[in-house]
């Protein structure tokens, strides 16, 4: 049995081999090990067509895109065979402000998903995946064509597959029109069938009625990445990342950016602070203290320096008060208005709202122009309460989770901030703190030219 060594403070595993030399290239990737894994789920599936969900459900891996659903039941969701087309759909629609883990994965090691995709469309007894991608990243798109290319060229896709040469995979890589709705799931399936991008009533689920109302899994891009190094090195190995937590087993990518002097991609187990990731950020920029962070992208209550220490596993972060999510981790210092900041957020919500649903539709412009007030010094009496009221009404009565994106932040803000919101009845956010002061650039006219 092969041993492996306590996980460390980073666990490299997606990223491992980001730095090697056209890491994207099929080459790179079977020279690190890649596509080893397929012919361990193969011979996983000689006896029990199982195998392979019961693995993944016992390894304990939860879904990477923001909910944390366990992964392997998600797939054994799917209802019993019945002779027409399973799919999968991979989510990389990665669109939520502070939210990047899966563009640089994409662009650093797209063989690795789909190595994924085809253990999965195994698992699932699927022959057609589909990869939905954020229109705007048209390199990450050439680039993530280009794999699937050459996967099919090696023989990796394609017909005559399996040992007896009996099984088809194809992958199709589809550009959305870059719609932030379309990152909910049924959204996406609609989007991916040509309609308008809106959230599908549920019941039924995409397990039994998705693309093409047919049994579908949609999971996230990191989440499917994952299961080739689970396959190949076994749930030991991925149980000892995160042990120390809840129910958050394995490594994750956790993107680090605003003031700090190193922003990034840390990939490391469950379980790692704030206060570690911090560290290896190099800290707050110099003569700066640390305001808050939004620990889970935009969409997520706030964190403040009291939570440096509270362990990144989702219950623990729940626990804490906000939300893990997507791992989107945005700094500011004492520079930064948080009133400025949760309008840009606004701003950003209003826009993508699909205006399927009125709390939604309705609740995100109120809460939009009551912002622009707090910023502009020229709130209105009762701004404050009016605000909390309708990101309340809208909370848990939309359609779909955009509601609660949009209306989290600002409930968030105003808990841990008051204050700031009540200055905005009479002082600008741009004066109480100035813009340029929270750049991490000087500007273009500042730039002397030698």
């Amino acid at each position: 049995m092969t041993q492996y060594s306590a996980p460390g403070v980073l666990a490299p595993v997606l990223s491992n081999t980001w730095d090697k030399p056209e890491s994207w290239k099929l080459s790179t990737y079977r020279d690190n090990g890649g596509y080893q894994a397929i012919d361990k789920a193969w011979e996983m599936l000689k006896d029990d067509p199982a195998a392979i969900t019961n693995y993944i459900k016992s390894s304990g891996l939860r879904g990477r895109g923001g909910a944390g659903f366990p992964t392997g039941l998600k797939w054994s969701f799917l209802p019993p065979a019945d002779g027409g087309p399973r799919y999968l759909v991979v989510n990389a629609d990665e669109s939520e402000p502070g939210t990047c883990k899966d563009i640089p994965f994409l662009m650093a090691n797209p063989h690795l998903l789909i190595e994924g995709m085809i253990i999965c469309l195994m698992a699932i007894g699927g022959h057609h995946g589909f990869v939905y991608l954020r229109g705007e990243v048209v390199h990450v798109y050439r680039r993530l064509m280009a794999a699937v290319r050459e996967a099919r060229e090696a023989g990796y896709l394609g017909d005559h597959l399996g040992p007896n040469g009996d099984y088809s995979i194809d992958i199709t890589v589809h550009a959305g029109a870059g719609a932030y709705i379309c990152g909910e799931e049924t959204a996406l399936l609609d989007s991916l069938e040509g309609l308008r991008g809106q959230p599908r009533l549920k019941p039924p689920f995409p397990a039994a009625e998705g693309l093409y109302a047919r049994p579908t899994v949609i999971n996230n891009v990191e989440s499917i990445a994952s299961v080739p190094g689970i396959i190949n090195n076994g749930i030991e190995w991925f149980t000892a990342m995160g042990a120390d937590t809840k129910n958050s087993r394995g490594h994750g990518i956790f993107s680090i950016s605003g003031h700090v002097k190193n922003p990034g991609q840390f990939e490391a187990p469950f379980g790692i602070t704030m206060r570690e990731l911090l560290e290896m950020a190099g800290g707050i920029r110099e003569g700066h203290e640390l305001k808050f962070y939004a620990i889970g992208g935009s969409s997520a209550p706030l964190f403040t320096p009291d939570h440096l220490d509270v362990p990144l596993g989702y219950e623990e972060v729940v626990g804490a008060g906000s939300m893990l999510a997507t791992r989107a981790i945005q700094v500011f210092d004492e520079t930064v208005s948080v009133v400025r900041v949760i309008s840009r957020w606004a701003d950003f919500y209003q826009h993508e709202s699909c205006g399927k649903c009125t709390p939604c539709r309705e609740g995100t412009f109120w809460m939009r122009q009551i912002m622009h007030r707090l910023e502009a010094g020229k709130g209105q009496e009762g701004d404050i309460e009016l605000l909390y009221e309708i990101a309340n009404n809208i909370f848990g009565r939309s359609f779909c989770a955009l509601g609660d994106a949009a209306s989290t932040p600002i409930k968030s803000g105003i808990d841990l901030f008051r204050s700031e919101f009540e200055a905005g009845y009479h002082t600008p956010a741009a004066e109480l703190f100035p813009i340029e002061k929270s750049a991490l650039f000087a500007a273009k006219s500042e730039v002397s030219v030698k």
